[in-house]
């Protein structure tokens, strides 16, 4: 059932600088997003925001060099097993650099290898139904962008305790003020109801993760679904606030 709307018995300037202040919420709302992906963008080494780059600063987390999951996934099919072995031992160990290309291993050094076994399809120039031209494997600093593993170390102790002091009570404050702003609206009183809830169980599960997840990484997704929660509950909230800031008296009964 709609309520009667306490927002729109106000004022026209009242009205504009709550409209103004809404709108600069959702516009830092929408960057934050933005923020938050380029902050942990790559940190695993990989194109786009990934589970893992979450994850690793979180939790921390070893990501396996590429190069060694396609090897030790059968890729490619016509590999020999003992060049196959040769190039696992190589990216387990810990001579990746000074032994790509050692005399010493003749036809078995990696570099002979990836020529023989890789080449024909990871390369620029590669063409034809299975050439996959985008990971190139002709040189060594394109080898190495996928032939080390990475080791993502979580954030310390005591800089998530001051993003937890940040962000808990500026986060709560914003929802305190976005439910309070939408409860006072003419919207029906289960809508606005169910968005504040929306916006306090988000923000509990994301704040909570960040510490749960240091115990335990299979709780980092919690982190990323409350986020979202909390965001497109805020954010929907604020829309609605604008909305009935400016509709018809008429539309309200």
């Amino acid at each position: 059932m709609a309520q009667t709307s306490t927002l729109r018995q106000l004022g026209f300037n009242a009205r504009l600088g709550l409209t103004l202040i809404v709108l600069t919420l959702l516009g830092g709302l929408a960057v934050s997003g933005i923020y938050m992906r380029m902050h942990h963008d790559n940190r695993d080494e990989q194109p786009d925001l990934t589970m893992n780059d979450i994850r690793g600063h979180y939790a921390g987390v070893n990501v396996p060099s590429p190069l060694l999951g396609a090897l030790e996934r059968g890729h490619p099919e016509q590999q020999t097993e003992k060049a196959r072995q040769v190039l696992i031992d190589w990216l387990k160990g810990d001579r990746i650099s000074e032994d790509y290309d050692n005399l010493d291993l003749g036809d078995m050094s990696p570099a002979e290898i990836i020529y023989n076994d890789c080449v024909s399809c990871h390369s620029a120039q590669s063409t034809g139904p299975e050439a996959y031209p985008e990971l190139p494997l002709d040189f060594f600093p394109q080898i190495k962008k996928v032939a080390f593993s990475s080791d993502i170390r979580p954030v310390n102790t005591q800089v998530l305790a001051a993003s937890t002091h940040t962000h808990a009570i500026s986060l709560a404050v914003m929802a305190l003020a976005t439910g309070g702003l939408l409860l006072l609206t003419g919207w029906p009183r289960g809508l606005t109801n169910l968005f504040v809830l929306l916006m306090g169980i988000g923000l509990a599960m994301d704040i909570s993760g960040w510490w749960l997840a240091r115990v335990n990484a299979s709780v980092v997704p919690m982190i990323v679904i409350g986020g979202f929660i909390f965001a497109a509950a805020t954010g929907l909230s604020l829309l609605l606030v604008v909305l009935d800031l400016w509709r018809s008296k008429q539309k309200q009964a």
